[in-house]
């Protein structure tokens, strides 16, 4: 696919720019604590398993656990113990030589100040955050207001990110095109329908740079 039009790359962050196993792991621990207070126990490990197995069959790895263990939720995500992956930094230095960068990602509040700690706010032109902006992915008025705020119109952006579910299938819909990068428990995700499948797939954000 040519991609001389395109003037715009946005990103999700978790498991797409960001490493989240070990604030999954945090979680997996505190919702195991609180449902066992609460009297429905069980381990981190029988949540850690029911979250892959959840995304294996192509559910929210968060609602689908709970739903498998017959749980009443999970505590929020908080973003501690997230992590850059390695080749971010590069990545987005090199991408924002050639292209407007923006982000659209389902995060708690502080999303901007966390950019910033992890050395990467400076390249992204538009963040949109779900809890700021109070709206989440898939909805598709989320990727609508990333496309207002751009300026750009949905054909002359791409939509990077994990999740066939929260990135692809809405930012396809909307016009935009799409790559599937898999990483972390998004990347375990089934691709079982056309509106699913991403222009490219991808393993990893360095290889991003043979596309753009």
């Amino acid at each position: 696919m040519n991609t001389k039009n395109i003037k715009w790359l946005f990103f999700d962050i978790g498991g797409t720019l960001a490493d989240e196993t070990e604030s999954l792991h945090r979680r997996a621990r505190l919702t195991a604590e609180m449902q066992t207070a609460l009297g429905h126990p069980c381990t981190q490990e029988e949540l850690e398993n029911a979250m892959k197995t959840s995304a294996s069959m192509g559910k929210s790895y968060f609602s689908g656990a709970c739903e498998l263990l017959g749980l009443s939720g999970m505590v929020p995500y908080d973003a501690i113990g997230e992590r850059l992956y390695p080749d971010a930094p590069f990545v987005l230095e090199t991408l924002a030589k050639k292209y407007r960068l923006g982000i659209i990602a389902n995060q708690p509040m502080g999303t901007e100040d966390r950019l910033s700690a992890y050395g990467i706010r400076k390249y992204f032109s538009v963040i949109l955050s779900s809890e700021e902006e109070g709206i989440s992915k898939p909805n598709p008025e989320f990727f609508r207001r990333a496309i207002l705020r751009s300026g750009c119109l949905p054909e002359e952006a791409y939509m990077i990110g994990d999740r066939p579910d929260n990135d692809i299938i809405p930012a396809k819909a909307l016009g935009m095109h799409t790559v599937r990068i898999r990483q972390g428990l998004g990347g375990l995700m089934p691709v079982t329908e056309d509106s699913a499948r991403a222009d490219f797939t991808v393993d990893s954000l360095l290889e991003l740079l043979e596309i753009f």
